[in-house]
């Protein structure tokens, strides 16, 4: 198994023996089940807005909750604590480990995901929980960010979805950083993913 940190070593992203890349969505996953099984696992599970359709999903056959929070770990940890979870975190690989730590830290979640492994586990086994939902995310220069307010961008997000409702989702939001709006949706219906994401494009340019 590989593992990287970033510079400060509060993320995480690891790679199986195969050289897959195991983002934090598979962390959480594989660590959910394993602490679900072991009777670890508190309340249940935040991740984030942008966190992967297949991961809420699997987590909902797995009977265990799924809540998501705003873009960010301080949201997160707001949630856990909000809702007595003890594990969260991002895609990025942010991940809180509740039992033993009140903030992110990779080197952490590496200790935990290699005591898993200790007894000879592939790691690609631990990890493989869920296919990811495809995803299509389109950003779109803005000369207001408020457009997203408007009543004709509104009512498509609405009419979206409706349309995508149990095949997927749809999130439209402001950057933070730029004059764009974020417009993400996922699904496994291919050709109503397009249908949605460009239903609302059309509304905001």
């Amino acid at each position: 198994m590989g593992i990287s940190l970033d510079g400060d070593a509060d993320r995480i992203i690891l790679c199986d023996e195969a050289s897959n890349i195991v983002d934090g969505d598979q962390i959480i996953a594989a660590l959910a089940t394993r602490w679900k099984n072991k009777k670890m696992l508190k309340g249940g599970v935040v991740g984030t807005l942008m966190s992967n359709y297949g991961l809420e999903k699997f987590l909902k056959s797995q009977k265990i909750k799924f809540i998501r929070a705003n873009v960010g770990d301080r949201y997160v940890k707001e949630k856990m604590k909000k809702y007595n979870f003890n594990l969260g975190g991002e895609q990025s690989g942010h991940i809180i480990l509740g039992k033993f730590a009140t903030t992110g830290d990779g080197l952490l979640v590496a200790l935990e995901v290699l005591f898993a492994l200790r007894k000879g586990k592939k790691a690609s086994d631990f990890f493989n929980k869920f296919e990811k939902t495809p995803q299509i995310l389109k950003n779109i220069d803005v000369k207001d960010k408020d457009v997203i307010n408007h009543a004709k961008v509104k009512k498509s997000i609405r009419l979206v979805e409706k349309l995508i409702r149990g095949q997927g989702r749809i999130l439209v939001r402001k950057s933070g950083t730029e004059s764009k709006i974020r417009v993400m949706g996922e699904s496994r219906n291919k050709k109503l993913l397009n249908k949605c994401v460009n239903l609302i494009l059309n509304k905001i340019k």
